[in-house]
């Protein structure tokens, strides 16, 4: 369970959360292999590779059905994590060029 509790600090509020612990694969350890630079409108970009996209969409299409195990449901967890990473990166590296 998620709670949220609120601090009035003067004039400004701050918003605490709670996080529950999930089990993951590091993202980290897709770094190496799972991750390419690609320049799309003169930005590089950070994406997965082919078999990092096409694994993530066969474990997607497994916990629709309800069928992951829990090793793969850590997969799942870590490059889920991974693709909201470089999701911030790469919106990041666009707005900069904005600059």
């Amino acid at each position: 369970m998620t709670r949220y509790s609120t601090t009035d600090l003067g004039s400004s509020t701050m918003t605490l959360q709670v996080i529950t612990p999930v089990l993951m694969i590091e993202p980290s350890s897709w770094l190496r292999s799972g991750i390419t630079i690609e320049k799309v409108d003169n930005v590089n970009l950070a994406k997965f590779t082919d078999e990092l996209h096409t694994r993530l969409e066969e474990l997607l299409e497994k916990r629709k059905a309800g069928l992951l195990t829990p090793e793969e449901e850590a997969e799942y967890a870590g490059i889920a994590e991974l693709e909201r990473i470089l999701t911030f990166v790469n919106a990041k590296l666009i707005a900069s060029r904005g600059c």
